[in-house]
């Protein structure tokens, strides 16, 4: 790693001034709560609780993640075009049971056999040079990946914006995080492909893998897929941010590969449902002026 890998880090750690006061409130909070209501359940906390608490370690390079990161790009003109035709025939209706049923069968299907082992091959020879940093990196990646960033990328954008128009906001990440869900687990029973752990075990030692186990199916990436969709939304909410947005999904889905969860063909299903799943619910808001 370089100097260049920490760059997404510290664009986080500016914002944790004023996490530590909406933690502190909140933890204020629950402890009143708790006197007045002993038997309520405890409230989980919230991301920007968690991240504070656990804040980013040094990430991976810019040299690291390039190739993903022109990759994740790539497919965004696909997932536009494709979206166009949703569009001609559904305007800005908003229908999630039946885009999702739409937006699956614009998946393609998976690489053939040989194409898959080859991918396969080049996870296991990036295993070969993971590093005690770079684990590190992956395991904070996977873990608040797959929606706290951006939560807290939202919530960053909140401090600026009336209240009214960041629950809009929130709601509406929090529909596309599910949504995007929804689609890569309809794909990946579809489709059935083992994650690269599945098939080589010798991967990921720690997952523990039963005899002739099959699952956990890793096409489509769901990292990729809510990433895809939060980037969409939060670089048409902030514009000039999007260059972070960017960078730290590339950063997610690199890891995926580092730690053997995807290959490069489920970051590029992935990337598109959530790009699709993004124009979806904006063009969806653009039909209601909000």
């Amino acid at each position: 790693m370089n100097s260049t890998s920490i760059k997404v880090s510290r664009r986080l750690k500016w914002q944790y001034p004023v996490i530590a006061v909406v933690a502190a409130g909140a933890a204020g909070f629950g402890l009143m709560h708790a006197s007045a209501a002993p038997a309520a359940a405890k409230k989980k906390p919230g991301a920007t609780a968690l991240i504070k608490k656990n804040p980013p370690p040094a990430l991976f390079s810019d040299a690291d993640v390039a190739a993903l990161a022109k990759q994740r790009q790539a497919q965004k003109s696909t997932a536009d075009a494709l979206f166009a035709q949703w569009k001609k025939a559904h305007g800005s209706e908003r229908n999630d049971r039946a885009f999702a049923a739409w937006a699956e069968k614009q998946v393609p299907a998976p690489p053939a056999k040989a194409a898959r082992t080859a991918e396969l091959h080049q996870v296991q020879q990036l295993a070969k040079t993971r590093t005690a940093a770079g684990k590190k990196a992956a395991t904070w990646l996977e873990l608040y990946g797959k929606k706290d960033i951006w939560k807290l990328y939202l919530h960053d954008q909140h401090e600026l914006i009336s209240q009214s128009q960041g629950d809009v906001e929130k709601a509406r990440l929090k529909a596309a995080l599910k949504l995007a869900k929804t689609i890569t687990d309809q794909v990946a029973a579809r489709d059935k492909q083992p994650a690269p752990y599945v098939l080589d075990p010798s991967l990921r030692p720690d997952k523990h893998l039963t005899a002739r186990q099959k699952g956990p199916y890793s096409y489509p990436s769901r990292h990729a897929a809510r990433a895809g969709a939060a980037v969409t939304l939060l670089s048409d909410w902030a514009p000039h941010r999007a260059a972070d947005y960017q960078a730290m999904a590339a950063q997610i889905v690199y890891s995926r590969i580092y730690m053997a969860g995807h290959v490069s063909s489920d970051i590029s299903a992935g990337t598109l449902v959530g790009d699709l799943v993004g124009d979806y619910l904006l063009n969806a808001a653009a039909g209601t002026g909000s």
